[in-house]
């Protein structure tokens, strides 16, 4: 049986490699399948598959010559990578990028993946995707779980989640993803300055700690001029920390007075952002949880001084 159908294949093979097609002929992928049984086989449960399926794209879309090009010279020449008119393997990053873009340009998440930072440094879709072979449920991850992909090169923030206090990312609760878009984000209004690595941008522009802390949101009356500008990083590292809810320093006192040193033109103060009182003895415990009083320290609609 074997033999039989490698006669068959092989003659399919000579009779289109004597036809006379053009360089831009489009063979069909059920041609592609005859050397290539071992992509064809799971292909239809691959994405890329609903243009085979929908029967009704023109060739340049569809199935392996969406995205090789035209396999009429590939064929004729008998194979051979040369012969390929996009060999994944041999093109530039900005080509691989061009080529996927040709179908997923219209998606908003990708709508700026060539000012990415993933892009700028030459990581393109291939370096993440497996087209042919994902052992990933969705998005032909390369990796079967989204976690070990970035952390492939994201070494430190790997670290950072085995953190005593950490984002539950290594326990699955939590993906990058939830946070990061990697396809790169557009200039968020909070935290210009320091342009976030590709954070996704919430609803209404918000950072995407929101979609969780929701309690965090607001509007409020009285606003935490530090959160609404800077964002949540100002005081949290939001991968993992040392301190207790992801504090960027372990004593609370010392986080409020990186900014309440009465420094500044700006606050309610004359003397810009308000200092703690002269009864505040900071050498007393009393006085080092700041939190203890100043419970609405998010933000309040009651109270100025974020009092309960």
């Amino acid at each position: 049986m074997f033999r039989v159908l490698r006669w068959v294949a092989l003659s399919v093979l000579l009779g289109l490699a004597c036809m006379p097609v053009a360089a831009q002929d489009f063979v069909g992928s059920n041609v592609c399948r005859t050397c290539h049984p071992n992509v064809a086989a799971n292909f239809f449960r691959n994405p890329h598959y609903k243009s085979v399926a929908s029967g009704a794209q023109p060739g340049a879309n569809v199935g392996c010559e969406g995205c090789h090009g035209a396999a009429s010279g590939h064929v004729k020449a008998g194979g051979g990578k040369d012969t390929i008119p996009r060999a994944f393997s041999k093109l530039t990053p900005t080509q691989v990028v061009d080529t996927c873009l040709n179908c997923h340009a219209s998606t908003i998440s990708q709508a700026n993946i060539r000012r990415s930072e993933h892009t700028l440094d030459d990581v393109v879709c291939t370096n993440c995707h497996s087209i042919h072979s994902s052992p990933s449920a969705k998005n032909l991850l390369k990796t079967e779980q989204q976690r070990d992909l970035c952390y492939g090169c994201h070494t430190t923030v790997r670290a950072q989640f085995s953190m005593p206090f950490k984002h539950r990312v290594n326990e699955g609760s939590v993906q990058c993803t939830d946070c990061h878009n990697p396809h790169g984000s557009f200039a968020a209004t909070w935290n210009m300055g320091a342009r976030p690595r590709m954070v996704d941008q919430g609803v209404g522009n918000e950072e995407p700690c929101l979609k969780c802390h929701v309690d965090k949101r607001g509007p409020f009356v009285y606003e935490h001029a530090a959160i609404r500008v800077d964002g949540c990083e100002t005081c949290h590292n939001a991968h993992g920390s040392t301190n207790a809810r992801l504090l960027k320093r372990p004593v609370i006192f010392t986080v409020c007075l990186e900014c309440h040193t009465g420094r500044g033109n700006f606050g309610r103060q004359a003397n810009g952002i308000p200092t703690q009182a002269t009864f505040h003895n900071m050498a007393d415990p009393r006085f080092q949880n700041c939190t203890s009083c100043h419970v609405r320290i998010h933000g309040s609609n009651v109270d100025p001084t974020f009092f309960r």
